[in-house]
């Protein structure tokens, strides 16, 4: 990679991992958004690092709080995660090479999704939710992480509902994503799509990220809560708007 392609992956790098230590979500969604609008590099590469950088994290934070998960939705939640990853790499591998316009769409419309769930505070649901939608939140959950490294926006909806302490909910939600993770690369690896390249940018984009939530923590944007929570909404849905218009104006013209 070039100087010219790794300064800005890089700086979207530091960018989302402050962003990411402020809000407590978002990094994977900003590095995929930004770095496939720019053009930077293909979404399967970016959702191979999206992936080894949430097996990371998940390792430094998991250790000494596997009492807090919530085991019993966590494995529901997984026997629909495991197929869906299947099918999303599957999508990916057909969509790369046959569509990249419509996966670009595709893409768009999830981190939208998710910039319009952050703005909207999940209400608690009276009843704990049926096994049968924590399975079909597995589903779709492991379809976006094969599609783009990228579990998260239906588990975080689905788990902030239910009435869970936020050590549960905070803890189920890091190991389904480094269970995801973790099955998405071990799938990649075996199609022998896990190349040095993406293993050197990760480790190159490690050192950036530490020391970009090193200055979150220490110097945190002078917000309240309701302010970062729609600047963080703003931002995610203006990314996703500027990967799905070039299709729509295509479609318009």
């Amino acid at each position: 990679m070039t100087i010219e392609l790794l300064l800005p992956f890089l700086v979207i790098v530091a960018f989302s991992a402050y962003f990411q230590t402020v809000t407590g979500f978002g990094l994977g969604m900003i590095v995929m958004g930004a770095m496939s609008g720019l053009g930077l590099m293909s979404i399967a590469t970016i959702a191979s690092i999206n992936s080894l950088l949430s097996l990371i994290n998940s390792a430094v934070a998991l250790p000494g709080a596997l009492r807090s998960i919530e085991w019993r939705l966590v494995r529901t939640v997984l026997y629909g995660m495991v197929p869906g990853l299947i099918v999303g790499l599957i999508l990916l591998d057909s969509l790369s090479s046959a569509s990249s316009h419509i996966l670009k769409f595709v893409l768009g419309l999830t981190i939208i999704y998710g910039g319009v769930s952050v703005a909207i505070q999940p209400l608690h649901a009276a009843q704990e939710a049926k096994r049968s939608v924590f399975f079909v939140t597995g589903v779709f959950s492991g379809a976006l992480g094969g599609l783009f490294g990228m579990a998260g926006p239906p588990l975080v909806y689905q788990f902030y509902r239910q009435r869970l302490s936020l050590p549960e909910i905070r803890y189920s939600l890091i190991f389904l994503f480094a269970t995801s993770a973790g099955i998405r690369t071990i799938l990649v690896a075996g199609q022998g799509q896990l190349t040095f390249h993406v293993v050197l940018l990760t480790l190159m984009a490690l050192p950036v990220g530490v020391a970009a939530t090193f200055l979150a923590k220490r110097y945190p944007p002078p917000l309240n809560a309701v302010a970062v929570r729609r600047i963080a909404s703003a931002a995610l849905v203006f990314i996703g708007l500027t990967l799905i218009w070039p299709l729509l104006r295509q479609l318009i013209q």
